[in-house]
């Protein structure tokens, strides 16, 4: 362990797609602030570096994914994750973000002491533990594991002869070209491997358990496209993104308000998309409201394309056990398979599995609160980003980053060197995320709760977010600033 720990005013955890938002926020409203980001990998990027898969692409558009400050200039609004990797990329070096990135930092742990009002963090680079302390610790670094996606215990899976792939450790030497490929799953990463696998020549069956909802999407934006050609690349950038934002609020609402009519649009949909007497009910019809679960999108409809080509076969069944050459169905039915590809979803891990301990104090994530959403009961001078499950997930890391800086000027124009959000302990509770994808739903009680009221309740809404978290005072009775 390094002697002396290295200082910064505001540390910030993760290089990804949120850690570049904070770093850009911090610098440009405090240039005198020092500050650097710790990285655990060897680069920068995130989920955009990490996931290698044939297809990786955005489940969001770019003009809403996007950074508010840095218009997205691409020609697909459903952008590929090489440029989505590479915009992220060129933010930072842009502004001189990626000189202050430390790789191979591993956070282990961030102690908080109030006779110092400093945390100090450990790190592990190269097997060695670092030490840094910082006035104010910003974890920017998602809530799924990096080492390890989800698959569940399938009976069988020693005597299938073929490889089991999940699509987070993607090999690249994999080849598909005339194989026969299962791929088991619903959800955004399955829909997304199916075609793009179908066109390296790929058989392709996608196996799901349930439905989920998957509608077309222009992979290219025409308003945006229109307004590019009258308007400088900023104001067509805001108003794209004014327009997204909009339909896609619009969609969510209507589809929590009257689901049954949601359903009913997106099965007329469907029914032009697919083969006339396709097999709707059994293959696209979720059990589920519409937006219980992320809605899938499709550029261009790939998927049904690649249905109506007798590319890729949809199999909704249980799989009762994999064999020497597939998987047997519990049906009955048996899928032979040369490739088997575990679609099957993440490992949620909140802050990147960092403890926290306050004044010799672990925290307990699921006995703290999260004010607005951001920053944790009884937690000082600490934020994090998580986005939203409705809606880009930049969308809401903006705002939180905007946040932090008004809540920073809030504390240098009065003198305060720490700001704790205390929990009423009338305010009731409930789950952090009421959302019921089996990612969310195998991680609550690792997650922190939220509150019955403000500031306490988490509004999956950027549009109620916007004037509270941009406009809206930083004081309120849960926020205790103190000088010392």
């Amino acid at each position: 362990m390094t002697s002396t720990p290295e200082h910064v005013d505001v540390l910030i955890v993760g290089a990804g797609l949120s850690g570049i938002d904070a770093a850009f926020h911090v610098q440009r409203a405090f240039p005198w602030r020092t500050y650097a980001i710790l990285e655990m990998r060897e680069a920068s990027g995130g989920t955009w570096d990490l996931f290698r898969y044939p297809g990786i692409r955005s489940d969001s558009d770019m003009f809403t994914l996007g950074y508010r400050f840095r218009p997205w200039l691409g020609d697909k609004a459903i952008a590929d994750g090489d440029s989505i990797l590479r915009y992220v990329r060129e933010t930072a070096a842009d502004n001189g973000i990626d000189k202050h990135i430390r790789y191979r930092h591993k956070v282990i742990r961030a102690e908080w002491s109030s006779a110092e009002n400093l945390w100090t963090v450990i790190a592990e680079r190269d097997g060695e533990e670092v030490l840094f302390t910082t006035n104010f610790l910003f974890s920017c670094s998602g809530y799924y594991r990096y080492d390890q996606g989800y698959t569940p215990d399938f009976p069988g899976t020693e005597r299938f002869r073929g490889p089991i792939v999940h699509p987070q450790h993607w090999p690249s030497e994999l080849e598909v070209g005339g194989k026969r490929v299962v791929i088991i799953g619903s959800g955004a990463t399955a829909v997304t491997l199916g075609p793009a696998l179908a066109e390296q020549g790929a058989h392709i069956v996608m196996l799901q358990r349930s439905p989920s909802y998957i509608i077309s999407m222009p992979a290219r934006d025409a308003f945006a496209d229109r307004v590019r050609r009258f308007l400088p690349a900023k104001a067509a950038y805001a108003l794209a993104r004014a327009k997204n934002v909009g339909l896609s609020t619009v969609m969510y609402q209507v589809s929590q308000r009257y689901p049954k009519r949601m359903r009913s649009w997106i099965r007329g949909l469907q029914t032009r998309w697919l083969p006339p007497g396709y097999d709707i009910d059994t293959h696209f019809n979720p059990s589920y409201k519409p937006w219980d679960q992320r809605l899938c999108l499709v550029p261009n409809g790939d998927l049904f394309r690649a249905i109506r080509q007798g590319k890729l076969e949809m199999v909704t069944d249980r799989i009762d056990t994999f064999t020497e050459t597939g998987l047997r169905l519990a049906s009955g039915r048996e899928l032979d398979a040369d490739i088997i590809i575990t679609a099957t979803g993440l490992n949620l891990i909140p802050f990147g599995g960092i403890d926290l301990v306050v004044d010799g104090r672990k925290v307990d994530l699921p006995d703290a609160m999260a004010y607005k959403a951001m920053m944790l009961s009884d937690v000082p001078n600490y934020a994090f980003v998580i986005g939203y499950t409705n809606a880009s997930w930049t969308l809401k890391a903006d705002l939180v980053c905007e946040y932090v800086v008004r809540l920073l000027r809030h504390m240098d124009s009065h003198g305060y060197t720490k700001a704790t959000p205390v929990r009423d302990p009338s305010v009731g509770t409930a789950p952090f995320l009421d959302f019921e994808p089996g990612y969310v739903l195998r991680a609550l009680d690792i997650l922190p709760k939220q509150g019955d009221r403000a500031p306490w309740k988490l509004h999956m809404n950027y549009l109620r977010d916007l004037p509270k978290l941009r406009y809206g005072k930083v004081t309120d009775p849960a926020m205790v600033f103190e000088r010392g």
